[in-house]
């Protein structure tokens, strides 16, 4: 199968205009054959300034993602990314979670809240950190996890989806230009010690960002990497589509051949729980 990451500038609070470039990059995908489009962490909106209005950050950044999800149904591409999301009706002070959905055939069907938010760019002042280790589902005949930008740092996280049998990743990001080689090493390292797939998905452009107000550069340095850690394809700047063919048996033969998850050393570390989740889906 065919799996795309779909990187260009996010505008923040345009969601006009990031809908258009996810709509256009859904109907390339489906002109080149992709099955899945990943788009970049928080898609429509970018994070917010000092001041915004969250509640209707989130309901625009809802209202994207339902019409999204209609063209997804339509074209039979499916597509994830991450933004804004309450839990039914908040409380007053509540936050909003970072949270990571897939939709397939126009239906969520994974959803992961970013458990690890960014203390430098004052993430934990926005959102609410997720309660629970991303989990796996089947998709289209192989298991499929995620988890968001900054939970790369963090192998607690990053290994669940290992245990619970992932064979594709999913990352959305927004990491930026001088930090890039950081995020290029854990990337590659994540597939290899996962011996899965990662399709991690970086924007381009400018954003003055958070209370200190720093001008950031985003690489589009957007990944597909293998089950051995080599690179399948990467972005280099431009906005655009960032495609590859993957095949779930390989990261099948690669744990038969190198078999880690049987050799784990319970008697030491115990045994690896489950991950779980609390966003319930359907399953295909």
């Amino acid at each position: 199968m065919k799996i795309a990451a779909l990187q260009w500038d996010v505008r923040r609070a345009d969601v006009a205009a990031n809908l258009a470039a996810a709509r256009d990059g859904l109907s390339r995908a489906r002109e080149q054959g992709v099955q899945l489009l990943l788009l970049p962490e928080m898609w429509a909106t970018s994070f917010p300034d000092a001041g915004d209005d969250l509640r209707a950050m989130t309901r625009m950044a809802q209202e994207a993602a339902l019409r999204l999800s209609e063209d997804s149904a339509r074209l039979d591409v499916d597509w994830a990314g991450s933004g804004f999301a309450f839990d039914a009706v908040p409380a007053a002070a509540a936050r909003p979670f970072n949270r990571l959905e897939l939709f397939s055939r126009g239906e969520r069907h994974f959803a992961y809240d970013k458990l690890h938010l960014f203390g430098p760019m004052a993430e934990d002042g926005v959102f609410q950190p997720g309660a629970a280790l991303p989990t796996s589902v089947p998709w289209r005949g192989l298991r499929l996890s995620g988890v968001i930008c900054y939970d790369l740092r963090f192998p607690e996280a990053t290994r669940a989806p290992f245990h619970d049998g992932a064979e594709l990743l999913l990352v959305p990001a927004q990491w930026p230009s001088p930090r890039s080689s950081q995020w290029r090493a854990l990337v590659h390292g994540l597939a290899a010690s996962g011996q899965c797939f990662v399709l991690a998905c970086n924007r381009t452009g400018r954003e003055i960002v958070a209370r200190r107000k720093l001008a950031l550069d985003f690489p589009g340095n957007s990944l597909v990497v293998g089950p051995a850690g080599e690179t399948l394809a990467e972005g280099h700047g431009e906005a655009g589509l960032i495609s590859a063919e993957i095949d779930a048996t390989t990261a099948r033969e690669w744990r038969r051949q190198v078999p880690v998850e049987h050799d784990l050393r319970r008697d030491i570390y115990g045994s690896p729980s489950k991950s779980s989740t609390s966003r319930d889906a359907p399953m295909i």
